[in-house]
């Protein structure tokens, strides 16, 4: 069975600053009609942070969405035509102030592809050389430094609830073949 939409027509119904919406009218796979509205994103990175000691650099920020103060690894939203690693170096000097000698892509997904383009590229960053976070002047955050095996506590209390968070984290809790964290 073919399980592809083809669109027929697309409609834009609102363009921001970060997102735009648009509803697509599609031919389903039997044949009729349907409506997606899609969530437009230019992309963004997550870095999992990670000094000699093993310790995650995490940061603390009010998500409005969410309507909490949530605890996560730093991120941003992609530039227009920007490189994923470049945004990611970015956003690791804005938000903890550091620079890191090594970068590994961890993996590459859609945050919520049901309804939104947003592809999400997560990089481990290594090798931390200290610097002033400088953060964008409608971001306030705060830095936070643990050991990952408390981050990935955190994350199995239902306490960091960030997709990307728990990606990272799990990720460089279990995923690294090379260095398997302490129980």
């Amino acid at each position: 069975m073919n399980l592809e939409e083809k669109t027929i027509a697309s409609q834009k119904i609102f363009s921001g600053k970060i997102v735009n919406l648009r509803v697509d009218t599609v031919l389903l796979p039997n044949g009729k009609r349907g409506a997606r509205e899609i969530v437009e994103h230019s992309g963004a990175v997550a870095i999992v942070a990670l000094d000699e000691e093993n310790n995650i650099y995490l940061v603390r920020q009010y998500r409005k969405a969410a309507q909490k103060i949530m605890l996560e690894i730093p991120a941003g939203t992609l530039n227009q035509g920007e490189d994923p690693l470049a945004a990611a170096k970015r956003e690791l000097r804005e938000e903890i102030g550091a620079r890191a000698g090594h970068w590994e892509k961890i993996c590459s997904y859609y945050s919520s592809p049901g309804f939104c383009t947003e592809e999400l590229t997560v990089y481990l960053a290594a090798g931390l050389t200290a610097g002033n976070p400088n953060p964008d002047p409608d971001e306030f955050l705060e830095v936070t430094k643990m050991p990952l095996s408390q981050a990935f506590d955190l994350v199995r209390r239902n306490e960091i609830m960030d997709g990307k968070s728990i990606i990272g984290i799990q990720y460089a809790y279990w995923g690294r073949q090379d260095e398997r964290p302490e129980s």
